[in-house]
């Protein structure tokens, strides 16, 4: 990708969704903290869901209904101003599902921040469909809370990165560091079985390979410093035979996880991806997932 087509980006506000779990208010609360770190404003939306319930709820029911979303909301909000009192916090009774109302509060510039809930004895490690769908469908950044609550911070965010035309959602991931003061970890995964399986595989052949990629990534980390030069950006290529695996390993050390989302083969819409989909069930940090073209626009270093 051409620096011609990119622009530093800003760190925009944070939606999160409200709904009383446990993981929605771990969310809440990981979220708050994000945008009083990026000093914007946290957005706290209770999709509601009225306007399908209305079909077949009564008007006590539903005016039960939104009587608890507004105390749910109020209660939120105030449980954040206890812990960020300088924060802006705005609340919305969203009429809409719960994945369709967080895309419409986040527009096209805020960032989603939902929570990991688990589904029956899984808890710890799979996503609820909520976070699935907003996850694979949204336009702008969205961010999945996973790991403890009191981890310790790590001081370094980590982008998995495949090549070069991962250069626009990875300025995102670099704005992410600098916020933090934190170091960019550039992370490739070279896995040996891509590779293999072929008659025309030869040992030069993985060795040639895997000087490329060694080169690819640390361009990806030169360009990142020419548009961030007080960022300490270090680029890695790990070795493996799984790259879920290996990306996973890598969050365990790392306060942050940042990767691009792709679009599924001849456009037939958005898809998490294998790799996507495995870390933001087992990853143990909170893992960004950012949309691809989200970050191009006119702009140079």
């Amino acid at each position: 990708m051409d620096s011609e087509t990119l622009v530093r980006p800003e760190l925009g506000d944070l939606v999160v969704g409200v709904d009383g779990s446990p993981s929605a208010r771990a969310a809440v609360f990981w979220a708050a903290g994000e945008a009083n770190l990026r000093s914007r404003a946290l957005h706290l939306v209770h999709a509601a869901d009225t306007d399908r319930r209305a079909y077949w709820s009564d008007a006590e029911t539903m005016q039960a209904i939104r009587e608890a979303g507004r105390e749910l909301l109020a209660d939120t909000a105030a449980a954040v101003a206890e812990r960020f009192p300088d924060l802006d916090v705005t609340r919305t009774l969203g009429r809409r599902e719960p994945v369709t109302g967080l895309r419409e509060a986040a527009g096209d510039d805020k960032t989603i921040v939902v929570g990991s809930r688990g589904l029956g004895g899984f808890s710890s490690l799979l996503l609820g469909s909520v976070g699935l769908g907003v996850a694979a469908r949204a336009e702008v950044p969205v961010i999945v809370v996973r790991g403890e609550a009191d981890r310790p911070e790590a001081g370094s965010v980590t982008a998995a990165v495949r090549d070069s035309a991962d250069l626009g959602w990875l300025l995102l991931a670099a704005a992410e560091a600098a916020a933090r003061k934190a170091s960019l970890h550039v992370v490739s995964v070279w896995n040996i079985l891509t590779h293999v399986g072929s008659v025309a595989t030869m040992l030069d052949d993985l060795d040639g390979a895997a000087r490329r990629r060694v080169e690819e990534t640390t361009l990806l980390a030169d360009r990142v410093r020419a548009w961030y030069p007080d960022l300490n950006v270090v680029p890695h290529v790990e070795t493996g035979t799984t790259t879920p695996g290996k990306l996973v390993e890598a969050a365990a050390h790392t306060d942050l996880l940042v990767m691009g989302r792709s679009h599924r083969p001849l456009g037939a819409g958005p898809s998490l991806g294998r790799v996507a989909h495995t870390l933001i069930h087992h990853a143990p940090c909170p893992v960004q997932i950012v949309p691809a073209g989200f970050a191009t626009e006119a702009g140079t270093p």
